[in-house]
């Protein structure tokens, strides 16, 4: 089975977009065919369908980038119930070496609102570590599912007090602070606006991703023009 779904994915390898692939993923360690994302979400749904899949989606040996995302895509599309799929997260969680598989992954893993609780507690173990793409796993989780009332203020103060010199924990924790700036406005400000525990990079890019976005008022652009830091 292995084997198998590793040669349809050299079928499907395109060396134009594999150059310019490589250059948005300058993180990863693994070899690139160059497979688009939405050929690789049609695979890995008629993988799920077979009911074939966890011989590959166990092996570690992989050789290739779109092979490590096709086994996170598949694990994501998967019927089993989310105590199962905390098992197969768990060995997945390591193979992650890209901010692009960790970013298709966790939204692909569609977390239903009852099951927020549970996924909240699991992800927080990863909170806790000190490897860098299992920080950004939970930091995009956050993004994902719990920018909502119920949870917004613990997002906050877990963001605030994570201390890791990773830049793609920085980028994550930027973006995510940006979007809860979007959509809970005056908590986001007051967090920005009073003494925080966050370095200048992550503080200004938060600032950053605020004044890109179309849906912060010019005014409050200003605003937070005059807030980024200096030292």
């Amino acid at each position: 089975m292995v084997e198998e779904i590793r040669n349809s994915l050299i079928e499907l390898k395109d060396e134009k977009y594999k150059e310019f692939n490589k250059g948005l993923c300058p993180d990863t360690n693994k070899e690139m065919l160059g497979i688009r994302v939405p050929v690789l979400r049609k695979l890995a749904q008629k993988i799920v369908k077979e009911n074939n899949w966890i011989e590959f989606v166990e092996n570690e040996n992989t050789i290739y980038f779109e092979e490590v995302l096709l086994q996170g895509l598949i694990i994501g599309y998967s019927k089993l119930k989310l105590e199962e799929k905390f098992e197969y997260i768990k060995l997945f969680v390591p193979r992650i070496d890209s901010w692009a598989i960790n970013d298709t992954f966790v939204p692909t893993l569609k977390i239903n609102d009852k099951d927020l609780e549970k996924y909240w507690n699991f992800i927080l173990l990863y909170v806790k570590s000190t490897k860098e793409f299992e920080i950004r796993l939970a930091v995009i989780s956050m993004l994902d599912y719990f920018i909502i009332d119920e949870y917004v203020d613990k997002v906050i103060d877990i963001l605030n007090n994570i201390n890791h010199e990773g830049y793609y924990v920085k980028m994550g924790i930027a973006w995510t602070l940006a979007e809860i700036g979007i959509k809970y406005n005056e908590k986001a400000m007051r967090f920005l606006e009073q003494e925080n525990n966050l370095d200048k990079f992550t503080y200004n890019k938060t600032l950053q991703k605020m004044i890109e976005s179309y849906r912060i008022e010019s005014e409050q652009k200003d605003i937070l023009r005059n807030m980024k830091r200096k030292k």
